[in-house]
């Protein structure tokens, strides 16, 4: 990307992408990357009343869109006539996996800086894909700290995960799909961290149809963009919370990407913590994606009623899907209570032999499904002769579960 201007200090300047730019990047990218799938959904259709289809980055190569800028940025690095020692990049975890893949595919080694609190998967992603994975501070913004330094120090070539031109015309790549695939698209919703996905889709969208409608979502626990657009500079968040959307979970937008987003985009919408997660488990149970939480923050501003109905098809975009197992098995525990599929109960019994054995007689007539149960004799105020119970039910939701409390209560259980 040729320069086009000077910055006040007389540094070249590199011009902001464009649509050739994108569509240079993606003819790169797709030597390796894929078209991933759009879906249609009438389940979220019908919650967020309006048509809405699902733009499955999450099924891309390294499970998430950012292969594409990765692939851009290392093959403009190569055009430059100075192919690199190494590349070396910060990262939650999903750009790592994706400088990671793409410089083994080029046959270059890579380091990868990530926070201390990275999610495993991603972290044993990014080794697999022969990275060197070095973990050290609390935040995204740490980590790529931590890369830049190295990279000037190692003379290896650093990759932004989202403030870079040739990474933001990478990115763009999701948006030509969307053109192709959503003949009649009025509107993409798009997850925001640092800015570089949104940039790149907006570009290549909104300069072949500029009559789509562009809008970001962020998660509330680092949501840096609103009042960024406000002030005019990046902002950074002064008290960043603890987020299962890590994939966004970016202090500030970068300069670049902040500007395109004051050109480009519509609105910038802000969800919280439990709407992701229910966004989550809802793409799990109906439509069988395997989401992160950083992908699905434009289904949760679709479920809470966040998108006004527009002729044409929205597509929202399913950012990534690397999630920790674990954190999975969580959130649809946590759902399932909500939704009153598992019923939790502590009941007063006698200490006695048999009063066990008749709980689990009661409980075994209603219906309902056993899935954990143990005494507690410590840290209550019990008779000597007395035990609780404790019990984990999966019922088959809210009515039954009040069968079963009823049925509980009327053997004279407490």
């Amino acid at each position: 990307m040729s320069p086009e201007a000077a910055t006040p200090d007389g540094t070249p300047a590199e011009r902001s992408p464009t649509l050739a730019d994108v569509r240079a990047a993606a003819a790169v990218a797709a030597e390796v990357a894929r078209v991933t799938p759009v879906l249609s959904t009438r389940t979220i259709s019908e919650a967020a009343g309006t048509t809405v289809v699902l733009k499955a980055e999450n099924l891309q190569r390294t499970g998430s869109f950012k292969l594409r800028g990765a692939l851009a940025k290392i093959a403009a690095l190569e055009r430059s006539g100075q192919p690199p020692r190494g590349v070396v990049c910060g990262s939650a975890g999903n750009h790592a996996q994706a400088v990671a893949y793409a410089a083994r595919a080029r046959g270059i080694p890579c380091e990868v800086f990530m926070p201390d609190g990275a999610p495993i998967a991603k972290t044993e992603a990014a080794t697999a894909l022969g990275a060197t994975v070095r973990l050290g501070g609390a935040s995204v913004d740490d980590a790529v700290a931590a890369a830049q330094a190295r990279a000037d120090a190692a003379e290896m070539a650093f990759i932004h995960p989202f403030d870079d031109p040739d990474v933001i015309s990478g990115q763009g790549g999701v948006g030509l799909e969307l053109l192709e695939q959503v003949p009649d698209l009025a509107r993409v919703v798009v997850p925001i961290g640092g800015g570089g996905l949104i940039s790149g889709i907006a570009v290549a969208i909104r300069s072949q149809r500029p009559g789509v409608e562009i809008v970001g979502v962020q998660v509330e626990a680092c949501a840096a963009v609103g009042p960024s657009l406000a002030a005019g500079v990046p902002v950074p968040v002064t008290a960043p919370q603890s987020t299962i959307a890590d994939g966004i979970a970016v202090k500030r937008p970068g300069e670049r990407t902040l500007a395109l987003i004051q050109r480009w985009v519509d609105e910038v919408l802000v969800v919280g913590e439990d709407q992701v997660a229910e966004a989550m488990v809802l793409l799990l149970e109906r439509a069988k994606l395997v989401v992160e939480g950083a992908g699905a923050v434009g289904v949760a501003a679709a479920l809470d009623g966040r998108l006004p109905p527009r002729s044409g098809a929205t597509a929202l975009v399913l950012s990534g899907g690397n999630v920790d197992a674990g954190l999975l098995a969580q959130i649809t525990r946590r759902h399932e209570t909500q939704a009153g599929r598992r019923l939790v109960l502590e009941a007063h019994l006698p200490d006695r032999p048999g009063a066990l054995a008749g709980l689990l007689g009661t409980v075994a007539g209603t219906g309902a499904n056993l899935l954990d149960v143990r005494h507690i004799r410590e840290g209550l105020d019990l008779h000597v002769r007395e035990t609780v119970v404790a019990l984990v039910l999966e019922t088959r939701g809210p009515e039954h579960a009040a069968t079963v409390t009823a049925a509980l209560a009327a053997a004279g259980y407490r």
